[in-house]
């Protein structure tokens, strides 16, 4: 009953904008609302432009995302109908809000959960710099070691080879491995935890937690995830694993998220980027988006070739379709398929034409799954992010998982994971409305 009514809400929402403009501003408004689309379009250009080019040309580029704005606004206003255009903007953004809600169907089945007895020698390896100071901030290590787990507190000062202190542990006889720190940290001891076969805590101590955020733990209150070692179910997740060259290396890479090619991996190389992210970000994207610097890279998965693509993200498991740069969830860690992003913007007409389209896959943008994917590139080695640390690695890079291979022990209360609405699709959305419609009225589906 709610999606049928979001359905019709959605709609008659995107109704009313139509009406709102065409009662109160004739054909006039409709002429504006094109300038307005022809205006964003421009400012697309304006980014575009901005990126790709220093000096005089990028001036003029700043210029343009600050006039066009203002010049359709001023448009608007002298026409008279810059309230009009306004309400309409807003009905429409009711009508695309609730056909989103709309269309998000029940939730998928949930990664199955298996019972788990609690740990007689846990040890954890927490980074007290993550995140800003969580450990300390929530007492982690005073809570973990009152439960009964050793805890080891890096020394900010003194590199420390996590995985080796995770094998160590193991040969000491520890039978659960857990880290409290970013996502890069939580991959090197996964790693060691799927050699031994044993299970595996994520405590939520880092900055973003996207590992911890698919895997439905609470990221406000890290000490919340300590109660997986006193009343934990376990799950069984894919791992991500890079093997560099084309030799048989005795050690792969291990991630829990992403591997990143391209401009972004490109970018963080640079020694200054800790220092100055916005000023190194401008002053090497022009020459990587016109590839006049960094690797040309080609990507061989399950489909089509990739060939030259600005940037690359491989992925454990795929992020929700419509919300893949890293700023979603991914429904699901255990469905033994990566994750590829693909994206090549060659002008401006094609960054404001991936504008337009909200991020949704064409020209510009691919996406789609694979088993392995092969990253290779006209260098012999490459940067690559790997959940979020600097790496270099020679070519080509073969990219798998290992289904169900970790084992991940968490809490069996926490928040889960909430999924986003999908990308507006208005003929679901009218199918939906009108064909709940006629069956709640005794007629059937269309």
């Amino acid at each position: 009953m709610g999606r049928r009514w979001a359905a019709r809400l959605s709609l008659a929402a995107g109704v009313a904008a139509l009406l709102v403009l065409l009662v109160f501003g004739g054909l006039v408004s409709l002429v504006l609302m094109g300038v307005g689309w022809a205006g964003l379009a421009l400012s697309a250009a304006g980014v575009w432009w901005m990126l790709t080019h220093t000096g005089r040309i990028r001036v003029l580029a700043v210029l343009l995302l600050v006039a066009v704005p203002l010049a359709v606004l001023a448009l608007y206003a002298a026409a008279g109908l810059l309230w009009v255009v306004l309400v309409s903007l807003g009905l429409w953004a009711l009508a695309v809000f609730a056909g989103r809600a709309a269309l998000v169907e029940d939730a998928p089945p949930a990664m199955p959960e298996h019972p788990a007895r609690r740990a007689e020698r846990p040890f954890l390896i927490m980074n007290p710099r993550s995140g800003g100071g969580k450990v300390a901030k929530f007492r982690l290590a005073e809570r973990a070691r009152a439960l009964g787990a050793e805890v080891v507190v890096l020394d900010p000062d003194r590199p420390q080879d996590v995985a080796e202190l995770a094998r160590e542990a193991v040969r000491r006889g520890a039978d659960l491995l857990g880290v409290a720190g970013g996502d890069g940290t939580q991959a090197l001891v996964a790693g060691v935890a799927v050699a031994h076969d044993l299970p595996f805590v994520v405590i939520s101590a880092g900055t973003r937690n996207h590992f911890a955020l698919d895997l439905g733990l609470d990221r406000k209150n890290p000490a919340r995830c300590l109660e997986a070692l006193t009343d934990g179910v376990e799950l069984r997740v894919d791992l991500g694993y890079l093997r560099a060259g084309s030799t048989e290396p005795g050690e792969e890479v291990v991630f829990v998220n992403s591997a990143s090619f391209g401009v972004y991996a490109e970018v963080v190389q640079s020694p200054a980027y800790r220092d100055d992210k916005v000023r190194t970000i401008l002053e090497m994207l022009p020459d990587l988006l016109a590839q006049e610097s960094g690797a040309r890279l080609s990507v061989r998965g399950d489909g089509p070739v990739l060939d030259a693509p600005q940037a690359v993200l491989v992925s454990n498991n795929p992020y929700q379709r419509g919300d893949s740069a890293g700023l979603g969830r991914r429904e699901r860690l255990d469905t033994g398929e990566l994750g590829v992003l693909g994206v090549h913007v060659g002008s401006a007409a094609e960054a404001a034409e991936l504008l337009l389209r909200g991020g949704q896959q064409g020209r510009g943008l691919t996406e789609t799954t694979a088993r392995e994917v092969v990253v290779d590139a006209d260098a012999p080695v490459i940067p690559v992010g790997v959940d979020g640390e600097a790496l270099t690695l020679a070519t080509p890079i073969r990219c798998r998982l290992a289904p169900g291979a970790l084992r991940v022990r968490v809490p069996r209360h926490r928040p889960g994971v909430r999924l986003g609405a999908p990308p507006m699709d208005w003929r679901r959305v009218r199918r939906l409305a009108l064909t709940m419609g006629r069956a709640a009225a005794g007629r059937g589906p269309a």
